[in-house]
């Protein structure tokens, strides 16, 4: 296989769905062992001095995935959902529905997370929350 320059990896990219790419970075980090998540040591420098450590766990607990589990019998209710919670076209947001469990928010805030589950089990799916 002929490597491929930075420019010509970056075009491929561009090609990418954005559940084609985030399935990419998942088994990006499982393949090499590393994470492409940005270090919350950064967002933390401007906090002050006293409570580094416990305001970085706290930091985490913030964040939390919507995994769409299984969609039930209103298939398409889920579809339409799905495409309101994220910026996926049709076609994207019916494969991720059609390929459950798939996670359909990663790294929001709680308040978000629960309005997603909500919004995705009035429309008959089951939805949790990691």
């Amino acid at each position: 296989m002929a490597k491929l320059s930075t420019d010509e990896l970056i075009e491929a990219f561009k090609e990418l769905t954005l559940i084609e790419l985030s399935e990419f970075v998942k088994q990006f980090e499982e393949t090499f062992e590393v994470t492409a998540a940005a270090p919350v040591a950064v967002a933390a420098a401007g906090a002050p001095a006293g409570g580094g450590a416990a305001e970085e766990a706290a930091e985490e607990k913030d964040e939390f995935d919507v995994v769409l589990e299984s969609v039930g019998d209103k298939k398409i209710q889920v579809i339409k959902e799905v495409r309101a919670l994220t910026s996926l076209g049709l076609k994207e947001a019916k494969d991720l529905v059609d390929g459950a469990p798939k996670p359909v928010l990663e790294g929001v805030n709680k308040e978000t997370a629960d309005k997603a589950k909500e919004q995705l089990e009035g429309a008959g799916a089951t939805v949790t929350l990691k």
